[in-house]
């Protein structure tokens, strides 16, 4: 297991992925350090922005030492980086946050979830997945179905659409519903109301389901506070209900935070 770190790496290359879609190949040896659902934290280059930007990470290449984020641009550090070019230098800390428990989806049917800027991480997900059968839901806006093509080599992929454009008109347990898509247990990463709705789905269903809060998180690295979550159960250490995404998460059991 390699350290967390920072350091400034290579931009290997760049290109937009869909509206305001943007993916990056970093050379860092940080993909030598397997975890999907982890994530890296991305400093901007301007001065006044403090904080870095957590990005999880898409996808690992660890024969040619390469990491790949795909994030939407939301705010002026995700515009910055939408600028760099191949051969740019960045400035990141990583790898950081706890991933997603693989260990649980052996000899089993995993349904993996993934909704909108959450579709990422479900690419390594999918990657690091052995030994269970992969069924792979994505929901989009529109047609602009930005890495539907590269999960498909990694599992059965069913797909979702908010205006109907492509696969099954709604979200991402319509197409599960349409599609019967049973399954042993759930991963899943979007945005929070339909976090919400899958772990309510789990709960009927009465199979377990791992949900990545990223969306959530503000600086990544745990000092500004803006990602805490209620918890279920209490922190033994701390003693309150009470969680930080970046450093407790991104991952957690669904049943054990209150969203």
């Amino acid at each position: 297991m390699l350290l967390k770190k920072k350091e400034k790496v290579q931009v290997l290359s760049t290109s937009k992925l869909a509206d305001g879609i943007y993916e990056m190949w970093l050379k860092t040896d940080m993909a030598m350090e397997k975890g999907a659902g982890r994530f890296i934290a991305v400093y901007p280059r301007d001065g006044a922005m403090l904080l870095p930007r957590p990005i999880s990470i898409c996808e690992q290449d660890a024969e040619r030492g390469a990491l790949r984020i795909v994030y939407r641009v939301a705010g002026k550090g995700t515009k910055e980086f939408s600028t760099y070019r191949e051969g740019d230098t960045a400035e990141i800390l990583g790898v950081l946050g706890n991933g997603y428990p693989l260990e649980e989806a052996e000899g089993k049917t995993a349904l993996l979830l993934g909704g909108g800027i959450g579709i990422p991480p479900l690419l390594e997900l999918a990657k690091e997945l052995k030994h269970c059968k992969k069924r792979i839901v994505l929901g989009y806006r529109d047609a602009e179905l930005f890495l539907k093509e590269d999960l498909t080599k990694f599992g059965e992929v069913f797909i979702a659409t908010e205006d109907g454009s492509a696969g099954t008109k709604g979200n991402v347990l319509d197409a599960a519903r349409e599609n019967k898509l049973n399954a042993d247990l759930i991963y899943a990463c979007g945005p929070m109301p339909m976090l919400r709705a899958v772990k309510n789905y789990a709960a009927q269903k009465r199979i377990p389901a791992w949900i990545s809060l990223e969306e959530r998180m503000a600086c990544g690295v745990g000092a500004c506070l803006g990602c805490v979550c209620r918890t279920v159960r209490e922190d033994a250490h701390s003693h309150v209900h009470n969680a930080r995404i970046c450093t407790d998460g991104p991952v957690f059991r669904a049943e054990d935070v209150d969203i």
